[in-house]
């Protein structure tokens, strides 16, 4: 078996680029045991990609130069040497963006395709949503009325985190890029307010849709917009650190005086809890993120927004939208049929 696959062939500077990939073909091992032969149906694209295209220490390690780029991929059962999967079964696995891939059948999860639409698994029922949900609610844990705000809020962990706070009784603020963002989070996401944070006046706006505070701020962004955040935030407020997409394309550190003073006294003044996390510490929850989801999505207080682009050889500029908020909701490629 060939597969047609996307390698990582040199480290990007900045913002990746097409000439820091390459496409090539190449032949698969058949599969030994305990392994399956998988092929590739939808591959998902995230921001944690970037820091996996660097090979400054991070919390896992980097793609090898001329390895497979990484990525969570819904794939079809070609052959397994496990009779726990049979060819035809539809799994959640870790892929990466191939055509075909053996795996382990122990780190593959089987997918209903009558319980939710494959892609799902990907997005609200997957890794951001379990994201959004352990995050927010481990160490946001946001109360009934109290405010909460999310940055890039249309996509598939801030549309969730804001539904899940609505859904425990708190206020829900987003903050997204753009008319036709901010019009999504309040039309079809539910959000009580939203911001557009490339308006002139967007920390005004901020302020203004948050007139008691800010009690939980759900980090995806950074830069400009937690500027905007930090002088709003209550006392004992709540900070988890998902993601900083704002910087991951930076060369430099941000120029102008150094505002750690700043930040540090605030946190102290004002008795701050920020921590950062990896949804993988929260793995134990899963289960109950499963059915919690499950539910909200048939009662209808959890919707869900897909960005599906076709065909693997559009991987690399999705990507780059993915990194400039192009994408609107879960950014998936369809590989295959």
């Amino acid at each position: 078996m060939k597969t047609t696959r996307i390698v990582l062939a040199s480290r990007p500077t900045g913002m990746p680029e097409p000439q820091n990939f390459r496409t090539e073909t190449a032949e698969l091992d058949p599969p030994q045991p305990g392994q399956a032969l998988l092929q590739t149906l939808y591959l998902s694209l995230d921001p944690y990609m970037r820091g996996r295209m660097s090979d400054a220490p991070s919390y896992a390690p980097p793609v090898r130069i001329d390895e497979a780029m990484c990525g969570a991929t819904v794939s079809r059962v070609l052959e397994s040497t496990d009779p726990a999967l049979q060819p035809g079964d539809i799994v959640l696995g870790y892929g990466g963006w191939q055509t075909h891939s053996v795996e382990y059948v122990n780190y593959l999860r089987k997918l209903d395709p009558a319980a939710a639409p494959l892609t799902t698994a990907l997005g609200v029922l997957g890794m951001p949503g379990f994201t959004a949900y352990s995050g927010l609610l481990t160490i946001g844990q946001p109360k009934p009325g109290e405010t909460v705000v999310v940055a890039a809020a249309t996509g598939p962990v801030g549309a969730t985190v804001g539904q899940i706070a609505k859904i425990k009784g708190a206020r829900a603020v987003g903050i997204a890029g753009g008319p036709q963002k901010v019009a999504l989070l309040r039309d079809k996401f539910g959000f009580d307010a939203a911001i557009d944070h490339r308006a002139q006046d967007f920390a005004e706006q901020l302020a203004a849709a948050t007139p008691d505070g800010i009690d939980v701020y759900f980090e995806n962004v950074g830069g400009a917009v937690f500027d905007a955040v930090l002088p709003l935030l209550n006392k004992f407020a709540r900070i988890p650190v998902c993601g900083l997409i704002a910087n991951y394309n930076a060369t430099d550190l941000p120029a102008g005086p150094d505002r750690l003073p700043l930040l540090m006294g605030t946190i102290l003044r004002k008795s701050l809890s920020v921590r950062g996390f990896i949804q993988t510490e929260f793995l134990h929850q899963a289960g109950e993120f499963q059915a919690a989801a499950t539910q909200w999505i048939a009662d209808g207080q959890l919707v869900y927004l897909e960005d599906v682009v076709d065909g693997l050889d559009n991987a690399v500029a999705a990507f780059q939208g993915l990194l400039t908020g192009k994408n609107l909701g879960k950014l998936v490629i369809k590989v295959g049929d």
